[in-house]
């Protein structure tokens, strides 16, 4: 494929409007793209104009699996008007490509399929199974991940690149995300005499006050140090003059693998119990979100010739190991399957994702194609067959 090629694939995603619920179009676009080159794709429809992508290019004569992964969906544009050209028309100025999705993460996937579909018009061979999975609905709730773990669709899979925006920089670990929810249930009184009732919101106040220090015997992380947590919604009341009988709070939480979502589920639902024990108030727990943290040992081989490959290609600035905060796809799939080698590479950079002007850069997304297939074809030479 040559370079305007390429781009076109680029700006025809872009070019489909698919916000968080609308994966349907971008699924089969891929999979019109991909039979071009003779590679049959799977898109398994769900729900409304929600799908799945699984595409398998190789020979299978070992069992070494590699998965490219990336999701179709974006994020919501709040206001079109603040945009200086249409989001959902790509626009090029200069080096840098315009337009909702380029940076988070259409580039990254549409990279990953031009990977396919350049092994196959070269007529490359892979002797295991080379997997380009195409999610939905990464960026609320992750359910095209869990269909496809539930499908068993990753259980073979050993080493796998997820394709977010990271401007050439090699993620070898990033933290879990628990999203939870508290109501707190009270009495319902006239304010003119607060006594004869019960404040739900001071209910949330009790908790409030207590989940600073919830997490005090975290030994943090060596790679992502210590858990993240905050508070970040409270709702109570209806009316100036009853005290409410209802109220909720919602928080998040980073998890890592010293300080398990397991440990952390528990010491909420601990505080919680104590609350109700000792005062008047009523709080329940709901587990809205939970991702796992995802880590793999930076020594590895793995890692260690994809940061090389990556440097290759981006000499004019450094590559690094490095760590972040965020959860992708990768959280299901190594619920599912731990022993994976995950690692998060893609081209433009974290900072532009989910921006008014949203971009990415061509020369990034460019250099991606040859990143991504290097190291596919790496990994068939060196793993353990």
């Amino acid at each position: 494929m040559d370079k305007q090629e390429k781009i076109k694939v680029l700006t025809d995603l872009i070019a489909i409007n698919s916000v968080n619920g609308n994966e349907v179009a971008v699924a089969k676009y891929l999979a019109t793209f991909l039979a071009k080159y003779g590679i049959l794709s799977k898109v398994d429809c769900f729900g409304d104009n929600r799908a799945n992508l699984v595409a398998e290019f190789g020979e299978h004569k070992t069992q070494q699996v590699f998965c490219l992964t990336g999701h179709q969906d974006t994020v919501a544009v709040a206001d079109k008007s603040q945009w200086h050209s249409n989001p959902f028309q790509a626009k090029i100025t200069g080096d840098r490509l315009y337009g909702r999705g380029s940076a988070d993460m259409k580039s990254g996937l549409a990279a990953e399929a031009i990977v396919l579909a350049e092994l196959a018009e070269q007529k490359k061979t892979i002797p295991g199974v080379l997997k380009l999975v195409a999610t939905a609905g990464e960026e609320f709730g992750t359910p095209g991940a869990y269909r496809l773990a539930k499908q068993g669709l990753i259980d073979d899979v050993q080493a796998m690149i997820v394709g977010e925006p990271t401007d050439g920089q090699i993620v070898y670990a990033h933290a879990g995300t628990i999203n939870y929810q508290i109501k707190s249930y009270g009495k319902a009184v006239h304010s003119s005499a607060p006594e004869a009732g019960i404040n739900a919101i001071s209910g949330l106040v009790a908790y409030i006050n207590a989940e600073p220090k919830l997490f005090a015997d975290d030994p943090g992380d060596s790679d992502l140090g210590k858990v993240k947590h905050s508070i970040t919604i409270v709702k109570g009341g209806s009316q100036i003059n009853i005290i409410p009988d209802q109220a909720e709070l919602f928080g998040n939480i980073r998890p890592t693998p010293a300080f398990s979502n397991e440990k952390v589920i528990a010491v909420i639902k601990d505080q919680l119990a104590i609350i109700n024990q000792q005062t008047k108030f009523k709080l329940e727990f709901s587990l809205l979100h939970n991702f796992y943290p995802v880590k793999t040992d930076p020594q590895t081989d793995f890692v260690q010739q994809s940061a090389a490959i990556s440097a290759s290609h981006f000499p004019c600035q450094p590559i690094k190991l490095t760590t972040i905060n965020g959860a992708t796809d990768a959280s299901v799939f190594v619920e599912r399957n731990p022993q994976i080698k995950t690692i998060v590479l893609g081209p433009a950079a974290w900072k532009n994702a989910h921006q008014i002007d949203e971009y990415t850069t061509i020369s990034s997304f460019l250099a991606m194609t040859n990143i991504y297939q290097e190291i596919v074809q790496n990994y068939f030479k060196t793993e353990n067959k």
